[in-house]
């Protein structure tokens, strides 16, 4: 396995996940990581839906830490254990996103857009009175006012989240039908030292390729990005270290040579 660390999971620390997180672990050492960085979701301001009641995706982060630090110990010999969020970025919540990220000794922190005009992509009713491809660049250009707006973050998540649930997903998708705005948001995360992830979640969702699409990736490193982690975006034990063989290969055939691990927020490249 070329890659053997993943940098994007979920436990039951995650309002969406129910996976204790000492199963997460075990399942990654019985995959043959070497590093697994827990990323659980704080989404400050997520609206209300019949699936998410208020403070669904509040984190609880001191239980999350005082469980990650007694893990952290117990399995010390067996794997290498970071201490990692996935911050929900919203503009206007660019203050409360800053404190937070500094109220904590992160290892690594994910920006990630979850919502445009308070919508989750993840719903159909995201998707109603606009056409498929407006309702993709209305989240892409969510992406980059995120980007302009907070920068505390290591890495941007799943650049094209709204394609793993869009009606026709990736069937009708390029980069080169966004190229416009993904040139301008690959470009601002270089201006800023920030990084892109990997993310192989989407492969489960039924899309024919990753998260960003290879097309991104490809122009990412033509840009001269060179920061990037691969995550399997994983909320059950089964699916720790999914698509990281393909997600390895992908960075080969799109000129990368490493891939980043993240440790007191700083990056470590390892070789593909």
């Amino acid at each position: 396995m070329a890659v053997t660390a993943d940098f994007h999971i979920h436990s039951s620390f995650s309002g969406d996940s129910s996976e204790p997180m000492e199963n997460m672990i075990q399942s990654a050492i019985a995959k043959g990581l070497d590093h697994l960085c827990f990323t659980e979701h704080m989404d400050m301001d997520y609206p209300v839906t019949p699936d998410s009641p208020e403070g669904f995706f509040l984190l609880n982060t001191d239980s999350y830490l005082y469980d990650f630090a007694k893990y952290k110990e117990k399995y010390k010999d067996r794997i290498k254990l970071l201490f990692g969020v996935e911050l929900g970025v919203q503009p206007h919540l660019k203050r409360e996103l800053s404190l937070y990220a500094r109220s904590y000794e992160f290892d690594f922190i994910i920006g990630s857009t979850h919502l445009v005009n308070k919508a989750d992509p993840y719903y159909p009713s995201f998707y109603e009175g606009q056409s498929e491809k407006e309702a993709y660049r209305s989240y892409f250009q969510a992406v980059l006012d995120n980007i302009r707006a907070f920068d505390n973050f290591d890495v941007c998540g799943h650049l094209d989240y709204v394609v793993r649930y869009g009606p026709n997903q990736d069937r009708n998708y390029s980069y080169a039908e966004y190229g416009d705005l993904f040139d301008e948001i690959l470009k601002l995360l270089l201006e800023k030292e920030k990084g892109i992830e990997l993310n192989t979640g989407s492969l489960r969702s039924g899309t024919k390729d990753v998260s960003p699409c290879t097309e991104v990736l490809k122009r990412y490193r033509e840009l001269g990005g060179e920061i990037i982690t691969v995550g399997s975006d994983a909320h059950r034990a089964g699916d720790v270290a999914d698509g990281l063989n393909r997600a390895g290969e992908i960075l080969l055939e799109c000129g990368f040579r490493y891939y980043c691990i993240f440790e007191n927020r700083m990056p470590e490249y390892k070789k593909l």
